[in-house]
């Protein structure tokens, strides 16, 4: 992590139950910044929601407007993942254009990036320990396939949307166990540096903004049914199962919990699966908990030098497909 979000108390620190098992050598040059790629992977996502659009409103037909919002839903995850990496700072080396384009990308999905820094840190720092906020998606598989399909069809109905963004908002409670067995739920906002939280509060109001914003130009421009199908429509429905179901991917069903090798999960599988479903390398997901350093474009080249040094030899790498079964229980005996 760079030295200034260390000294203003924003970092992702040191999980003390991680192995670093690469060279430093390798984990410095991994960590550089190559902000080409970092506005190739933005332009992708864009480029891909534009076109579907454009086809869209060219054609108007229930055959092309279906595929699109399909496609658009995983490309707002997309943009979920690039406001994942500028939230620890991995998009650009300038702090300020970095938090922008984060906000950019994580604004139109709903996401307050700087709320979300703060609430990603605690996922991080306290990998499956009661502080992690995020037990209550991944936690507890397999559970059974029935359960599991559930789950998705009430997201798929926009069931879970509004606590999906009430969590990107950072209005989660969060449990401390202290030593004495005592519990205490606080806001995960409160747990960071003053300066951190000004602009978590700040970017709340961006988001509340833009969303009011953008329907009021729609109408006026005569396109509002169109941005309620093409965006609305998928952001609350079709985005949400994505969502879940790649969190689970990540961490659900897992053995151990004493190690980011075992707690979390790298999924492997064909290049259309991990398009749509794990953009931008994200299911690179113990190299990245392992490294929270490494730009999304460097994981997979960690992911190589892991598996040199036979560091992922026991770890949870699995095909996509097994890791379907594992979280559906369809695995257990």
């Amino acid at each position: 992590m760079n030295e200034r979000a260390i000294k203003t108390g924003n970092e992702f620190r040191n999980d003390s139950r991680k192995v670093r098992p690469l060279p430093a050598d390798i984990v410095k040059e991994l960590t550089k910044l190559n902000p080409v790629k970092s506005t190739f992977a933005i332009a992708e996502t864009v480029g891909v929601i534009s076109l579907c659009v454009a086809f869209s409103l060219y054609f108007w037909n229930l055959w092309v407007i279906i595929p699109s919002i399909l496609l658009i839903a995983t490309r707002q995850q997309a943009c979920f993942v690039l406001a994942h990496d500028a939230a620890h700072y991995r998009l650009f080396e300038n702090r300020w254009l970095n938090d922008l384009i984060g906000r950019c990308v994580a604004s139109p999905v709903g996401i307050s990036m700087c709320s979300y820094r703060v609430l990603h840190r605690l996922h991080h720092n306290h990998l499956y320990e009661k502080q992690d906020p995020d037990i209550p998606l991944h936690g507890g598989y397999p559970r059974g396939t029935t359960y599991l399909i559930k789950k998705l069809l009430k997201d798929l109905t926009g069931g879970t949307a509004v606590k999906t963004f009430a969590y990107f908002f950072g209005k989660q409670s969060v449990d401390t166990q202290h030593a004495d067995g005592t519990k205490q739920s606080h806001n995960p906002l409160d747990d960071t540096s003053p300066a951190l939280k000004l602009a978590a509060d700040k970017d709340r109001w961006t988001i509340v903004v833009f969303h009011i914003a953008a329907p009021v130009c729609a109408y006026y421009s005569g396109f509002l049914l169109e941005y309620l199908v093409l965006w609305i429509l998928p952001l609350l429905t079709f985005l949400q199962p994505i969502l879940r179901f790649r969190a689970i991917c990540e961490h659900g069903g897992v053995t151990s919990t004493n190690s980011p090798l075992k707690a979390s999960r790298t999924n492997l599988g064909p290049a259309w699966i991990r398009f749509l479903l794990f953009p931008h390398n994200v299911n690179y997901h113990i190299e990245h908990h392992l490294y929270p350093s490494i730009p999304h474009y460097n994981l997979p080249r960690c992911h190589y030098e892991l598996n040199k040094v036979g560091a992922l030899a026991d770890a949870e790498v699995r095909d996509i497909r097994a890791t379907t079964r594992l979280v559906a229980g369809l695995d257990l005996a």
